[in-house]
């Protein structure tokens, strides 16, 4: 079952097809032109209109905050310079922190584009047309590099958390000694304390060495916060440690261990967003990935490299990994108590 599972799941989320994507449009021109190739954006099915803007700070709130993939920002002399048979500047503002996304995204705008200046042509029968600038935030040259290495960052790390709980457990079980030690005077709370401190001081410690090796061997930036990122981390790695200890609670054999552990990483990664956009993903897949603490890992790690992001925007991705630890950890302190009673 758990392959077959597994199969129907990333058959439907690992997807590098890219529909939906929320745009903003930043109209200075309100002409018929620009409301013409505005339009051709709405029916389109890459694209979902979802705001409008005024204002330039408007703008970079709306990319920053990730309310959308790109703006169309149509200047003041579109249709001016349309008219005139001049080559008519059009802005496209792209959302790079997921590279392969926004070269997909610049695509499918760069071929709406096109389509619209040869109708224009053909119909109104005069040059010029349609000069595209484009601009990727936060990746300018659109560096895969700079998208994955911060997201292999988090995914190891948190591998390293969840096998390294779930083996230790498992072994000791095999040898008997865990069963020593619930017959200790020791409560659950202070054997998962016990379990959670030494592989919490291993993931730090690795995701450490992990973020000096990219920032200094491969020359990924890092503009925002360390100390977002450490807290961040920290949160994140408790939930880790929770999943690990509830998997090895229930686990009596290394062996069933190793299978827990891969039966939750291979979905938990596919469905993080690491490589495919969550965005893509069918609706009963996004809701999963509101119950996997790399998800927002992700959001939060890209930011602090490639953004600065703000702590109060960061809050809306921490408090969720926070919930899910905590409920882990819970979860993992009952079941021990059980096996007490």
């Amino acid at each position: 079952m758990p392959p077959l599972l597994q199969l129907v799941l990333f058959a439907n989320a690992a997807t590098f097809e890219i529909a939906g994507v929320s745009l903003g449009i930043w109209d200075e021109d309100g002409s018929r032109p620009a409301a013409e190739l505005i339009d051709r954006f709405a029916r389109s099915p890459a694209f979902d209109l979802t705001a409008v803007y005024d204002q330039p700070e408007e703008v970079a709130a709306g990319i920053t905050e990730q309310h959308v993939t790109a703006v169309l920002h149509l200047g003041q002399r579109f249709s001016a310079d349309l008219l005139s048979g001049q080559a008519a500047d059009l802005q496209l503002i792209i959302d790079a922190r997921r590279s392969n996304t926004a070269m997909i995204v610049g695509s499918y705008a760069q071929s709406i584009i096109d389509g619209y200046t040869q109708d224009l042509a053909t119909l109104a029968r005069r040059p010029g047309g349609v000069a595209v600038v484009s601009r990727a935030w936060f990746n300018p040259n659109l560096s895969s590099r700079w998208f994955i290495l911060p997201g292999l960052v988090v995914l190891l790390s948190f591998v390293t958390v969840v096998l390294t709980t779930a083996l230790s457990v498992a072994r000791e079980r095999e040898l008997g000694t865990f069963d020593q030690l619930l017959v200790t005077p020791m409560r659950p709370m202070e054997i998962v304390i016990g379990k959670t401190v030494p592989t919490f001081a291993i993931g730090v410690s690795e995701a450490a060495l992990l973020v000096a090796v990219v920032v200094v061997a491969y020359g990924v930036p890092f503009v925002g916060s360390a100390a977002l990122l450490v807290l961040s981390l920290a949160i994140f790695l408790l939930s880790g440690i929770g999943i690990g200890l509830a998997i090895s609670s229930v686990a009596k054999t290394q062996q069933q261990a190793i299978l827990g552990v891969f039966l939750f990483l291979a979905p938990a990664m596919i469905l993080s967003g690491f490589a495919t956009p969550v965005e893509n993903m069918p609706g009963w897949c996004r809701a999963l990935t509101l119950l996997d603490p790399i998800r927002y890992m992700l959001v939060v790690a890209r930011g602090v490299f490639l953004q600065d992001m703000a702590w109060d925007v960061a809050a809306g991705q921490i408090w969720p990994m926070a919930a899910i630890g905590l409920a882990t950890l819970i979860t993992a302190t009952w079941l021990f108590r059980g096996r007490l009673e």
